[in-house]
C-alpha cells in the first residue's frame, strides 16, 4: 500500500479540524456535549467510516473480478466501547441475485479489506514533533 500523508489543521470552530488527504478534505469536530460545534465527524466515527468505506470498495472489487451479480452493498458500522474494548459491529446488506454461498464468500472477503486488517492487527504509532 502506498504511503499517504493526512494533514490536520485548525478549522473555524473551537475544536474543528480540517482533515486533508491530497486534494480531498473533510471536517472533524467534537460534539456540542463536549464543547465542540458538532460541525463534522467525531474522530472515532472516522475510524468506523474508514472500515465501512473500505469494506464496500473491497466487496465491489471482488464481486467484479469474480463476476458475481452484486449490484451494490450497503455497509453499516456501529462503533462503541464495550467491556474495555472498542467494538465495531458491521452489517452488510447485499443487493443483487446472490445465492447463500456467494453471500458467505463476500462476508469472508469483507474481513480481508485493508482497514479491517489494520484495525484488527498490530498497530504502532510513532510520534515526532518539529
Amino acid at each position: 500500500m502506498a504511503q499517504t500523508e493526512i494533514k490536520v489543521t485548525k478549522g473555524a470552530g473551537k475544536f474543528q479540524q480540517i482533515v486533508a488527504a491530497g486534494p480531498h478534505s473533510l471536517i472533524a469536530d467534537a460534539p456540542s456535549a463536549f464543547g465542540g460545534d458538532d460541525a463534522g465527524f467525531v474522530p472515532h466515527d472516522l475510524l468506523a467510516a474508514a472500515l465501512g468505506a473500505c469494506t464496500a470498495v473491497t466487496l465491489n472489487m471482488y464481486a467484479g473480478r469474480k463476476e458475481l451479480p452484486l449490484e451494490k452493498v450497503d455497509v453499516s458500522v456501529i462503533a462503541a466501547e464495550q467491556d474495555g474494548a472498542y467494538v465495531f459491529t458491521r452489517t452488510l446488506t447485499y443487493y443483487g441475485d446472490l445465492n447463500a454461498e456467494q453471500k458467505e464468500s463476500l462476508n469472508k472477503i469483507a474481513d480481508k479489506c485493508p482497514v479491517h486488517k489494520a484495525l484488527s492487527g498490530d498497530i504502532k504509532i510513532v510520534t515526532s514533533s518539529n
